[in-house]
């Protein structure tokens, strides 16, 4: 057994837990401690708030090495998170948390690193035919969350090799008058419209905002949760009529994101899309995923599973520590 510590740093929260590896690198996570990502000014000052907090729980002295998942591209020696004001200098992370070791990681890269280890049981058919992951091919691992998170797991002779990727910063593309409308609405607010404008936890208010001055309706102001509360209840036909296109939109950008991955196999991830469990299959999200005009008889057959996992960022980040490894 390997133990390590392993977090998922993303633009609202900040998990933490312990984590140990069995030898297939299958983690076994411990108690998850989750903090604000705008209580903290740093992610030195929130790591000592999750250390103080398991002395306080555990005198066990916590592991030296480290597996961390963050909500952008990874790779650069200076690290800006893409939806927090936190800064991580990846060269001496390691000795400003008085870690040995730290192995960083993109958080839908985590995704995907979980995805490839999760039993059939936490992966559930919704849509397309039910056949198992490719043997060589592309599987497409997205979902909306502070931002769109995107991965793809490339398999070659049945082995999985995690693939990175900022798919969730391509540009917005309409498909109807509406959607044009709504990007038409947010050019007014941003230089540039990426699909996470849209398809992500803040962009179900913009599309909320966006219809109601289209079609000059009074609606409530409310904040993210609450209009996705209201929204997944259906107790406001308005917010309701929102996340209806949101679906719509989400089926577009993960139907383009498999057949730019070659569509074998595609995963939807995160909290929100497990929040959609139900509503999902009733919604437009399929029929948008299969318009893709000669290649609609292929997307029809492209299984589409939902990732089941209350803490899948951890899980994926602790998994991923093994791999990068080797």
């Amino acid at each position: 057994m390997t133990d390590i510590i392993a977090a998922d740093i993303g633009g609202t929260n900040a998990r933490f837990a312990r984590a140990s590896l069995d030898e297939r690198g299958v983690p076994t996570l411990g108690t998850v401690r989750k903090y604000k990502v705008a209580d903290y000014p740093s992610l030195q000052s929130c790591w000592q708030a999750f250390v103080n907090d398991e002395a306080k729980a555990d005198e066990t002295p916590l592991p030296n090495a480290a597996a961390i998942a963050f909500a952008t591209a990874i790779g650069r020696d200076v690290i800006k998170l893409t939806n927090s004001n936190w800064v991580i200098h990846a060269d001496t992370l390691a000795a400003d948390l008085g870690m040995r070791s730290v192995r960083l990681v993109n958080d839908f890269e985590a995704v995907a690193h979980a995805v490839s280890r999760l039993p059939d049981e936490n992966l559930p058919l919704i849509f397309g035919k039910d056949r198992p992951f490719p043997r060589d091919g592309g599987v497409t691992i997205l979902g909306p969350g502070t931002g769109l998170g995107v991965a793809m797991i490339a398999y070659d002779d049945g082995h999985p090799h995690v693939i990175a990727t900022e798919g969730g910063h391509l540009d917005f593309a309409p498909l109807d008058h509406m959607e044009e409308k709504i990007l038409s609405y947010l050019r007014d607010k941003f230089l540039r419209v990426s699909t996470e404008r849209i398809v992500s936890g803040p962009g179900l208010n913009y599309i909320y905002k966006a219809m109601a001055t289209i079609g000059h309706d009074r609606v409530m102001l409310m904040e993210d949760p609450e209009l996705w509360q209201t929204a997944l209840d259906g107790t406001d036909p308005f917010a309701r009529a929102a996340l209806e296109r949101f679906c719509l939109c989400y089926g577009s950008v993960a139907g383009d994101l498999a057949l730019a991955h070659g569509p074998h196999a595609v995963v939807l991830a995160g909290g929100l899309t497990q929040r959609m469990r139900d509503f999902l299959p009733h919604s437009g999200f399929h029929t948008r995923f299969k318009a893709k005009g000669r290649f609609e008889s292929l997307m029809a057959s492209v299984p589409i599973r939902l990732a089941v996992h209350d803490e899948i960022g951890l899980f994926g980040a602790a998994a991923a520590f093994r791999e990068m490894k080797k």
